[in-house]
């Protein structure tokens, strides 16, 4: 009976076993949408809007992943990474209802798939120093042979992974560049009076202008427009000055149309203050506000303060009649770190932006807008009024009267909502004698759906000085990025002039997770063992500096000041030294074992529960069940 029994538990086990392992062959057949993500942060989870952009596929696209399969061997992260990647792949391949293809690729070395790779533009990078190259790259083409490609998957945007992908697809199935309109009175385009004024260089386009141009198709707006044209979905508007009524209803109605707006507004203006005015010695004001249009839309924007923020605040040369010969001027200051919004993709690759003489963006309460921060001042802030910053300003002035409030003020945002209009009651009266322009569209009371729009409190974020340097280099003018300004500006308008789906894409988790426990008993260890650790390297040193002298015959004072033969009693010292070198160097990897050895016990924990855990678990079921089958037969038999 007992053998009996002994052999139904071991094929119970067996059979569980078989019954684990076809339990995953069938999970690796099942569909995607059959299969459950765990995972934290949901990473093989295809967002909302990513869904939204495959389900509005027309035509289909074929991706060609290119992965050396050596990379992974020999850089494990990256394995992890790729498998990441194909999973995710696939996860697109079944949620694109068959208007997408995945092609896998191995690029051998001087293969045809290698040949291919490069010509697609995939990137190869040296795995070693033979110079052997790896590939770990899509490309993307649809039925029109339009390309994208992303050369090499980095690590370090796995955070960005499910955007780059959905953009790449976003952008081959709407092939053609997005149109930008832009209004300013600001001279983006260069300055037409820079003859005029002897300054060349100043009819110059800005730097941010020729980068935005490279992605979009871009088109000036007059200052004075009626009517924003109907084919344009993307509008940046750059310190607006003296706008009619007409121009604002315009705005509002481009808005409330489902226009995406980028408005820069300003306290002050370095870059207009800067420049001589059309008419020499005319007052001007170097502010500008679109109140008229925020307050209702749910943001305030003061244009009568501006943000002081010690921490990145530039260095300038101080005033002639002070003492010290560069202060801290903290009306321009860098924003790094925690000032950059890590959860949006605009600013989360930024390493920098540079502002000057910014102002504050505030929701409004009870507004009922989304309201999402993207540069914020360190809690090393406060607000001033902005006058101390217009005309000549005082910079010693300005630091010796600066008290940080501790709070952190909004620079720039990006607001989502269903938006009032600022015009209730329709469209403005046209001036007497003027008509209301042709073709002018039916109003709209509020916004069709949620609309979306960025603020930015600060017009001089576009300005070359404060974030890119130009150079000649043999006639041609070389722009070298000191702050992240431009790509600020370029990535705001990449997002929003996709559809609704591509703004709401975030930053995700990443797949490699530290052990935090790990860590936590490398750095206990770490505080506990490394004085003891110095005291002992001190003391290493110190006997192996006294056995050097002594070797040399200068460790005896004055008694071997002549001598060149070592003495019995220096013999016997050096002897001494090097025992205690000896002793000091078991000492010392005694210390450096027990800083490890906690590390490698846990790692010998979780190797054990890794390998072991499951089997032992199945085992376990198979035998809890056998039992509970043979008391039931017993039951059953008395």
């Amino acid at each position: 009976m007992r053998r009996q029994r002994l052999i139904f538990s071991s094929l119970g086990v067996v059979f569980a076993l078989l019954l684990a392992v076809g339990v995953n062959l069938l999970a690796e057949r099942l569909p995607p949408s059959a299969r459950l993500d765990l995972t934290e942060g949901r990473l093989y989870t295809l967002s909302p809007g990513t869904r939204q952009v495959l389900a509005g596929l027309q035509d289909p696209i074929t991706l060609r992943l290119f992965y050396s399969r050596r990379l992974g061997a020999e850089v494990p992260h990256y394995g992890a990474y790729a498998e990441r990647v194909r999973a995710l792949l696939r996860e697109y391949v079944a949620a694109a209802g068959g208007r997408l293809r995945l092609e896998l690729f191995d690029p051998e070395p001087f293969s045809e798939v290698e040949d291919r790779a490069i010509a697609l533009g995939i990137q190869g990078v040296p795995l070693n120093e033979s110079g052997e190259q790896v590939y770990f790259g899509l490309a993307a083409a649809n039925l029109a042979d339009e390309e994208r490609v992303i050369p090499f998957f980095q690590a370090e945007r796995e955070r960005f992974l499910e955007a780059d992908l959905t953009r790449l697809i976003f952008e081959l199935s709407n092939p053609e560049k997005p149109a930008l309109g832009v209004m300013t009175g600001l001279p983006l385009n260069g300055d037409p009076r820079a003859l005029m004024l002897r300054q060349p260089r100043l009819a110059e386009p800005m730097v941010v202008m020729r980068q935005l141009r490279e992605a979009f198709a871009v088109e000036e707006v007059p200052t004075d427009a009626p009517l924003i044209p109907a084919h344009l979905r993307l509008l940046m508007v750059a310190h607006p000055q003296g706008l009619s009524e007409a121009t604002l209803y315009a705005l509002d109605q481009f808005v409330m149309r489902g226009g995406r707006l980028i408005l820069l507004i300003d306290p002050h203006s370095e870059m207009q203050a800067a420049r001589p005015p059309a008419m020499p010695g005319a007052p001007r004001d170097t502010s500008s506000s679109l109140d008229r249009l925020l307050q209702p839309w749910g943001v305030e924007a003061p244009k009568d303060r501006v943000v002081l923020d010690l921490r990145g605040a530039w260095r300038v040369r101080a005033a002639p009649g002070d003492r010290v010969q560069a202060v801290d001027y903290i009306a321009w200051f860098n924003l790094q770190g925690d000032s950059l919004n890590r959860e949006e993709i605009a600013t989360a690759p930024l390493d920098q932006v540079t502002v000057a003489s910014a102002g504050v963006l505030r929701p409004r309460p009870g507004a009922g807008v989304e309201f999402v921060p993207l540069l914020t001042s360190s809690r090393q802030s406060m607000l001033a009024d902005a006058a101390e910053v217009r005309g000549q300003p005082q910079a010693a002035r300005l630091l010796a009267g600066f008290r940080a409030d501790g709070e952190r003020h909004v620079i720039a945002a990006r607001i989502r909502g269903n938006l009032v209009s600022a015009f209730p009651d329709g469209p403005p009266a046209p001036p007497e004698g003027a008509e209301r322009p042709a073709g002018l569209p039916a109003h709209l009371p509020r916004s069709e759906g949620p609309a979306n729009l960025v603020v930015i409190h600060d017009s001089d974020i576009l300005e070359d000085r404060f974030w890119v340097r130009v150079q000649e280099f043999f006639g041609q003018p070389v722009a070298t990025p000191f702050s992240g300004n431009g790509s600020f500006i370029v990535n705001l308008a990449d997002t929003l002039a996709g559809s609704d789906a591509m703004i709401s894409l975030r930053s995700r988790g990443e797949s490699q997770r530290p052990f935090e426990v790990v860590e936590a008993i490398r750095r206990e260890a770490d505080a506990r063992f490394r004085q003891s650790e110095q005291q002992l390297t001190e003391r290493l040193q110190a006997t192996e500096r006294r056995l050097r002298e002594l070797r040399q015959g200068t460790g005896g004072g004055e008694r071997n000041a002549n001598q060149t033969v070592i003495t019995p009693e220096q013999r016997a010292e050096i002897d001494r030294a090097r025992e205690e070198i000896a002793a000091t160097r078991r000492e010392l990897r005694a210390v450096q074992l027990e800083m490890r050895r906690d590390i490698e016990a846990l790692e010998g924990w979780l190797r054990a529960l890794n390998i072991g855990l499951v089997p032992l678990l199945v085992a376990a079921a198979a035998l809890g069940m056998g039992l509970w089958r043979a008391r039931r037969r017993r039951a059953a038999r008395a």
